[in-house]
């Protein structure tokens, strides 16, 4: 193997470490956020824990939850609108 062949190699190396890193930093992110989920919704939601959820408890975590979600998604994609938006103008 040539100094180019393994130069290239190991940038192809770099590369793939690098989207690998990015991938668990993402991943990571969703975990993080998802704790913050059920913190804040259990917090909100459970008064007395049990073994067993009430109907009314059930349905408040998943009303918590799903606005977190939507929250979420709005402001990703606002974000992504002005990114796109300021990309354009370049």
């Amino acid at each position: 193997m040539s100094d180019f062949d393994s130069s290239s190699g190991s940038k192809a190396g770099d590369a793939e470490l690098q989207d690998f890193l990015q991938i668990e930093r993402q991943r990571a992110q969703v975990n993080a956020q998802i704790h913050e989920f059920n913190d804040i919704c259990w917090d909100k939601c459970v008064d007395k824990p049990s073994n067993k959820l009430d109907g009314k408890t059930e349905s408040c975590l998943s009303n918590c939850v799903d606005r977190f979600i939507d929250t979420s998604l709005l402001i990703t994609n606002r974000f992504a609108q002005i990114l796109q938006k300021s990309q354009g103008g370049l």
